[in-house]
């Protein structure tokens, strides 16, 4: 494969062009089990990726890939082969496309549904400075029903632009798709028929002499009629769009083709095309789903498993999204009323599992966040106690529906937020920093977070009981073992928990940071340093009673959290003893800072951001040496 850019691609015969399409997907699979990353989606779009630079230059017209995440053969093909090793790796390639790296890149993606309007952006812009150029937009098909897509398909049909759509239709988005929409494009997906005989026709009439191409244009016009009859809806048509399709996501030589004529066509356009998530990895192809996403296998050592004294071995310690899934439900065994939401992550948020047990209370409203907090408003309207259980980047994109559907209308509704703080390597788009900072200005909303699977449950069984707009978020990984006393103090709205006792100052994590500053203590405690260690649990409201308290007996507070510095849990805490009039204390607050955090591997970032028990140790020493070398004046 000696294909550096989109130029070297397009000096092939066609004829090699599914040949290259093999050695892409053999590249793929090696390169992506090797960084991790995407992989059915990367391997399904093979074909339809190689077309389009086969045809379009996209440094003169413009390509836009919705998400992001099924573009890697698109930078395979734009100069970043040899980097693709260094994917989603420190320093390295980004998961999506990024305008950073590469001139064919046009947005960093990350998120559904955004392309059709950006793309239309592009478009209007080129209109407007008075420049030909074609739009290309790449969406699936369970992305093209997310709200913002809707609105973009509506706007683009009428606005009339030099828009292309690409429907790469592969009936997934991470899980099945699902909707309406979904069930009108497979009765479209089983009348392929049409645009093969219609192909055939012109191909063979204008072989004709004299009259060929007057019949080719007449039979055009009988088959665009009978298209209205053959193919269901002729949704996209009445939308104001050319339909083209559907066709072969998978024949690249028959991409090619089609695609010569979408070219020519100018204004907006659908180009439908079929493909197979998983493509040409047998693996991949029988369970897509379980290959969505896979992790590097490069060989790492082996958690040693610890023998305890009655012989028997320590069970290993659940993911935050296994606990979330057991409680959810343990709950739901309890209280009929509980009810769970998603938007297309049933298997990342751990719901799948709820599902088997009461698919009558399970959800999937597809990539539409939206529209599953509305949705959860509607519910709790009815008396049921929904639960919207979504990634915390996601949230974002329902920001208005939480507080126009929920918090105005005061619908108890309980958001468990998953991922909360930083992912990795999905990088930018994908870290969990803000849910603190956006939720926590509204008012009737509790914030909470737990320091264990433990208090993730009470957490839960208290928002479920407590007919409170309860925000529940927790982090990636793995469950903190036990710590801290044995005792534990009931859930009490706006009451945190001590969990250490010292005169050396206060650290003060929030959710699983408390587990963070308990290891920072104990690593204080052999140099003869004693902190007092607390588990706040709310976020909104804050523990005023006790931050006054510490305020009065300790020298300084540090708070410590996996969300973003601006708005966060330390400006919570900042902000409570300013209100109360509190003496001058240090308080010195430790998260992510106000920007955007590169991707790299987890442990990595929060070494970066001083999010271990040494940085957190350090900062501790550094505020007891300034506060003792200090001036007594």
């Amino acid at each position: 494969m000696n294909i550096d850019g989109p130029p070297d691609l397009r000096e092939l015969p066609e004829a090699d062009l599914a040949e290259l399409c093999a050695e892409i997907r053999e590249f793929l699979v090696e390169s992506v089990f090797s960084s991790g990353g995407h992989l059915s989606a990367n391997l399904g779009s093979v074909e339809l990726t190689v077309a389009l630079h086969y045809v379009f230059d996209f440094l003169e017209d413009r390509l836009v890939w919705d998400v992001g995440h099924q573009a890697y053969t698109h930078k395979i093909l734009t100069g970043r082969r040899d980097r693709f090793h260094t994917q989603r790796c420190t320093g390295g390639l980004s998961g999506f496309t990024n305008p950073l790296e590469s001139p064919y890149d046009q947005f960093m993606g990350g998120h559904a549904g955004t392309s059709i309007s950006t793309g239309l952006g592009l478009a209007a812009g080129a209109s407007i400075n008075g420049e030909q150029r074609k739009s290309v937009v790449v969406i699936g098909d369970a992305s093209i029903g997310a709200g913002m897509a809707l609105e973009g398909l509506n706007m683009a049909g009428y606005a009339g632009k030099d828009t292309l759509i690409v429907l790469n239709d592969n009936r997934m988005s991470i899980s099945k798709t699902v909707g309406a929409l979904s069930s009108y494009l497979t009765k479209m997906r089983t009348m392929p028929l049409y645009s093969a005989v219609k192909q055939d026709l012109q191909v063979a009439l204008a072989s004709v002499p004299l009259v060929g191409e007057r019949l080719q244009r007449e039979v055009e016009r009988v088959m665009d009629t009978v298209k209205h009859y053959v193919v269901p809806g002729h949704f996209f048509e009445d939308l104001g769009f050319k339909y083209f399709g559907p066709y072969d996501g998978h024949d690249v030589e028959g991409l090619v083709k089609c695609m010569r004529d979408v070219k020519r066509h100018h204004g907006p356009a659908i180009l439908h095309v079929l493909t197979e998530k998983g493509k040409g990895y047998e693996q991949a192809e029988a369970d897509p789903i379980k290959y969505h996403g896979v992790s590097p296998t490069a060989p790492v050592e082996k958690e040693k498993v610890k023998s305890l004294e009655n012989g028997q071995k320590e069970l290993k310690r659940p993911s935050w999204t296994r606990a979330f899934s057991d409680s959810l439900i343990r709950l739901a065994e309890e209280d009929p009323r509980i009810v769970a939401i998603t938007a297309a992550m049933a298997g990342g948020t751990g719901t799948d599992r709820f599902q088997q047990v009461f698919p009558d209370r399970f959800i999937d409203v597809g990539i539409c966040e939206q529209h599953a907090v509305g949705m959860a408003a509607g519910l709790s309207r009815e008396g049921l106690m929904p639960v919207v259980a979504i990634y915390s980047t996601f949230l974002q994109r329902a920001y208005d529906q939480v507080f126009h559907d929920v918090v105005l209308n005061g619908r108890p509704v309980m958001f468990c937020m998953d991922r909360g703080g930083i992912v990795g390597a999905d990088g930018w788009s994908h870290h969990g920093a803000y849910d603190i900072a956006y939720l926590r200005t509204f008012p009737r909303v509790t914030l909470l977070a737990p320091r264990d699977a433990i208090e993730l449950h009470e957490m839960m069984k208290y928002g479920a009981q407590s007919g409170e707009i309860c925000g529940i978020r927790y982090p990636r990984g793995t469950v903190p073992p036990a710590f801290g006393p044995a005792g534990r103090t009931p859930i009490e709205k706006g009451r945190a928990e001590v969990i250490r006792e010292g005169d050396d100052g206060a650290l003060i994590g929030y959710g699983a940071m408390a587990y963070l500053a308990w290891l920072a203590a104990e690593k204080l405690s052999r140099s003869g340093i004693e902190v007092t260690v607390v588990n706040p649990r709310f976020a909104n409201p804050v523990d005023h009673e006790l931050l006054l308290k510490l305020s009065r007996t300790q020298p300084f507070l540090v708070t410590i959290e996996e969300g973003s510095l601006a708005g966060g849990f330390g400006s919570a805490v900042l902000e409570s003893l300013a209100d109360a009039g509190a003496p001058g204390i240090r308080v010195e607050r430790q998260g992510i800072p106000n920007e955007l955090v590169d991707h790299s591997a987890h442990k990595d970032t929060m070494i970066r951001l001083g999010l271990t028990p040494d940085a957190v140790a350090r900062t501790v020493e550094r505020l007891l040496h300034e506060k003792t070398s200090r001036p007594a004046w």
